[in-house]
């Protein structure tokens, strides 16, 4: 039944995979990145938390293309032209290397397959004013950086190298 849930981009991979489970495995066609969905412990985390939206960013693929294929594999029409924010490329003015306090490298604990969401939101609540908290991580943590942003910080991310972000948590 194609009408139990509309996919959209605040559809979360959760949800969708839920109610139909045959898109598993064209979301990870269309992104490789979403292979590690089949771990049981990502599946129960972070796929109840991300939105497509997110994860477009995560896969670094068009959110409309994503969309408009999960939606044309169970039936449902195109979503049409989306507009979706982009992050600014830009350095930010409060951007100042000498203001970072703590760095976590999470690439070997996203790797083992861990996530350091809880980690990262303590440490960077400890923040003081005017200091900024870096977190390397293996892809864009785009529901992390929501998250963040959803308390009142500034985030600023950069890919230096494929696969390799470094994201900034600034508290004004």
């Amino acid at each position: 039944m194609t009408d139990k849930l509309i996919i959209t981009p605040k559809t979360k991979i959760g949800e969708m995979t839920d109610a139909y489970p045959e898109l598993e495995e064209l979301l990870i066609e269309i992104a490789p990145t979403f292979k590690k969905l089949k771990s049981p412990l990502l599946r129960r985390t972070i796929a109840k938390v991300t939105t497509l939206e997110q994860a477009a960013k995560v896969g670094n693929v068009c959110l409309e293309d994503m969309i408009n294929k999960l939606r044309t594999g169970i039936g449902q029409d195109d979503i049409g032209n989306l507009v979706v924010d982009q992050a600014s490329l830009e350095k930010p003015d409060w951007m100042d290397e000498s203001k970072i306090v703590k760095t976590l490298d999470a690439r070997e604990i996203v790797n083992n397959g861990g996530h350091p969401v809880g980690q990262v939101l303590k440490e960077v609540r400890d923040l003081k004013s005017d200091e900024i908290y870096e977190m390397i991580a293996p892809f864009l943590p785009a529901p992390l950086i929501d998250q963040v942003v959803e308390q009142g910080y500034k985030t600023w991310t950069i890919e230096p190298d494929p696969g390799f972000f470094r994201c900034f948590f600034y508290k004004a």
